[in-house]
C-alpha cells in the first residue's frame, strides 16, 4: 500500500487507486504541506484534492517524458474525434 505523499509534482504516474480498480493516469499539479491537487485522466480529466496520507493500492510506474509525449498525442487527438462539426 502506498500514499499520495510518494508522488512528485508535474510527474505522470500510472496507478491503481484501489485493489481491482482500472488503472488511472495521474499528474500532481500542486503540493502543499498536507495535500496534493491531482489531475486524473480517464475518459475525461478530473482534478481533485487528495490528502498526502490517502492510500494508493499500487503505483504501477512513473511515465517517462517520451511516454507522456506519445500519450498526449493520442489522448488529445481522440478527444477531438467526438466533436465533429457539421459540414454543409
Amino acid at each position: 500500500m502506498y500514499s499520495y505523499a510518494l508522488l512528485e509534482p508535474e510527474c505522470y504516474y500510472l496507478v491503481q487507486e484501489k485493489e481491482n480498480d482500472a488503472l488511472t493516469l495521474l499528474q500532481v499539479k500542486v503540493e502543499t504541506d498536507t495535500a496534493m491537487y491531482v489531475v486524473k485522466f480517464r475518459d475525461t480529466e478530473m482534478a481533485v484534492w487528495k490528502k498526502k496520507t490517502d492510500n494508493i493500492h499500487d503505483i504501477i510506474e512513473l511515465l517517462s517524458d517520451e511516454d507522456v509525449k506519445k500519450w498526449r498525442e493520442v489522448y488529445y487527438n481522440n478527444e477531438d474525434a467526438f466533436y465533429e462539426e457539421d459540414e454543409d
